[in-house]
């Protein structure tokens, strides 16, 4: 009978576990065994950043300058810099040098043309503060004017080339003197028309036939008149030609190998809207 009553018994705590879903938990625990708690979830840890902002560049100088300026048969390393920073916003020094020459000289007048600065071609602490307060080239006169081209702004008395519609050169100008001159028995006012031509034909070397004198290397761009972009041995800061665009000798020598037949040529007065420039193959 109490065989009976045990079996019983057991049958019921059975079918009382089965009933409340246990899953052997309790036996185990009745058992004395140790159940580990189930893993946690962790977080990979976070490596540190190894990005860091790049502190700006430090200010350009080349200290003071003397009182009455750095010019022509000045060296030194001052004028290596300003000669470098020229060159970094595309004023043509021709050679990177510690030597301030005439072609430095022609440089530094560009940059105060372009920056409204007395024109002296020497570099005064104006100068030098000018040039750490730039921060970029000149922008384009004619957006879209053509990938490779010529700009020409009168007032300024500048040159700018552009390449795949990106400035490489800034040169200084000399152009018409608006006096009256004559030549081949005609007399007329010295202007450079503003409009927008191409370049028609050049010469290599002197052009000796040209009646307004002996050009070097000219590119011709107003063919009928005889207007040329060439050079000169005197580029003076203010309107001097009779006519054509005058440019250091220098420069002369190298331009016209950067510049294509056709390229088109914008003269810019500062009033008047550049149209846009004839089609390729125009003679103008």
């Amino acid at each position: 009978m109490l065989a009976l009553r045990g079996a019983v018994i057991t049958a019921v705590v059975l079918l009382a576990t089965a009933c409340s879903g246990g899953t052997g938990q309790d036996e185990k625990t009745a058992r004395g065994e140790v159940t580990p708690p189930p893993p946690q979830a962790t977080t990979a840890p976070t490596e540190p950043s190894t990005t860091t902002t790049q502190p700006p560049p430090p200010p350009w100088s080349i200290g003071a300058v003397p009182a009455k300026g750095l010019g022509p048969g000045d060296r030194g390393p001052q004028v290596r810099a300003i000669e470098e920073r020229l060159t970094a916003f595309k004023f043509d020094v021709t050679v990177l040098d510690d030597v301030f020459d005439q072609n430095t000289g022609y440089a530094v007048v560009a940059f105060q043309k372009v920056a409204g600065l007395p024109r002296t071609g020497r570099v005064t602490q104006d100068v030098v503060d000018a040039l750490a307060a730039t921060a970029a080239p000149p922008g384009p006169l004619v957006p879209g004017g053509g990938p490779t081209r010529i700009e020409i702004d009168l007032p300024r008395q500048v040159l700018f080339l552009f390449h795949n519609d990106a400035l490489i050169r800034i040169l200084p100008v000399s152009t018409g003197s608006n006096q009256r001159f004559c030549a081949d028995g005609r007399c007329r006012t010295a202007v450079t028309p503003p409009g927008s031509y191409r370049v028609g034909y050049r010469v290599n070397g002197w052009d000796e036939s040209s009646p307004l004198g002996r050009l070097f290397n000219p590119l011709y761009y107003m063919v009928g008149a005889g207007i040329a972009i060439h050079g000169y041995p005197d580029v003076p800061p203010q309107p001097a030609s009779k006519g054509c665009v005058r440019i250091p000798l220098s420069a002369a020598a190298t331009l016209p190998g950067q510049v294509p037949d056709d390229t088109p040529v914008y003269v810019l007065d500062g009033k008047t809207p550049p149209a846009p420039a004839p089609p390729p193959g125009t003679e103008t």
